[in-house]
């Protein structure tokens, strides 16, 4: 059965990314790629991927030649974005619960037997908690603190641990959303 992912990383304070975007927090951690709960391993179970177009953008400037990713992808946004040549690039908007399910159930098709990640965003993430699409949040916790910026989850997303494991410099955790 398809499900819905968020995977990201985080700082210990609940941060995935500084107020002016940046990730060098997390680009300078340790992390073993064929440890527990790997980004590879994840990876593997994916068949479309979903993002809003702060990381869309960041995804563009920081990989200019290539795109990095084999699946379908989803780009939620109001902006005027340009899909990345020869990619499977949708760039679209779901302005309303009903237009996020339908666009939802479009890429649970694409994705087949495989799952459903929503790559980044906390608040794209928290939208699709709130229309009760999202499954599973999987956070890799990073030993540092950046004071502000873009938030894990910025909603009230009742979860469950279902697994957690120590990567490198990382604390891994898998939740179950709790819906209901």
């Amino acid at each position: 059965m398809t499900r819905t992912v968020y995977n990201t990383a985080t700082t210990l304070d609940g941060f995935i990314a500084t107020e002016d975007h940046s990730l060098a927090w997390l680009l300078s951690r340790q992390i073993d790629a064929d440890g527990p709960m790997s980004h590879q391993e994840f990876e593997k179970r994916i068949g479309a991927i979903v993002m809003g177009s702060s990381t869309y953008r960041w995804v563009r400037e920081h990989e200019p030649e290539s795109w990095a990713y084999a699946m379908p992808a989803w780009v939620l946004t109001h902006q005027d974005l340009q899909p990345f040549p020869g990619a499977d690039i949708r760039i679209t908007a779901a302005d309303t619960r009903e237009q996020l399910i339908a666009l939802h159930a479009e890429m649970v098709a694409a994705a087949g037997e495989r799952d459903v990640w929503v790559v980044g965003g906390g608040d794209l993430a928290g939208q699709f908690a709130d229309a009760g699409l999202l499954d599973e949040v999987v956070v890799s916790i990073a030993p540092v603190t950046i004071g502000a910026g873009a938030p894990l989850l910025p909603r009230h997303v009742e979860l469950a641990r279902t697994e957690w494991a120590v990567n490198g410099e990382f604390v891994c955790v898998r939740y179950d959303v709790v819906k209901g």
